[in-house]
């Protein structure tokens, strides 16, 4: 049976972190779009550096290992009851093995307080919605796009147009 852990993100580890996290969002987008895929934040990404380093920064990072192996990160921000997740990515080499479910169940474990969960995919994410609300337990609450922006987030309009024009769903996962 495969052994799924969380270790904490070191330092050392932080630039391949970047790298694998950017990768498997890059491969996501080309396995749903083709060569076509036009839904980058910067320099032919999915998901810039900006974002991950700060995600990283305002969060506690982890490096999924599975049998002993880097097989994806998650970066999560908890505050008291409430629990955001940042970041979740398992490299494309170990899709469906579920190596994502299991570090989630690890990261349930670790935050044992939070009582409300909650995260964000874009709209042609379809891999993504599938895994949140069919494996996860998460539900879509939410519908951000260019009529309906993040209120929380005033510079996601112009963002939304450029890089979402479909839109992102807002996904909460409440604890029993």
């Amino acid at each position: 049976m495969l052994q799924v852990e969380l270790v904490s993100l070191q330092e050392e580890d932080k630039e391949q972190f970047i790298r694998d996290n950017q990768w498997a969002f890059k491969y996501g987008a080309t396995e749903e779009f083709g060569m076509r895929d036009d839904h980058f934040e910067e320099d032919d990404q999915i998901i810039s550096r900006e974002t991950i380093e700060r995600s990283i920064e305002e969060g506690a990072a982890y490096r999924i290992m599975a049998d002993g192996k880097k097989a994806g990160g998650i970066v999560v921000s908890v505050d008291g009851e409430h629990g955001e997740l940042e970041i979740l990515f398992t490299l494309p080499e170990c899709h469906s093995k579920g190596i994502g479910y299991k570090a989630w169940c690890e990261i349930e474990k670790l935050y044992p307080d939070v009582k409300v969960w909650e995260t964000v995919t874009p709209y042609f994410e379809t891999r993504n919605i599938h895994f949140y609300v069919n494996k996860l337990g998460f539900h879509i609450v939410e519908f951000y796009n260019s009529h309906h922006p993040d209120p929380g987030d005033p510079d996601m309009t112009e963002e939304m147009d450029d890089q979402f024009p479909d839109g992102m769903f807002r996904f909460e996962k409440k604890m029993n």
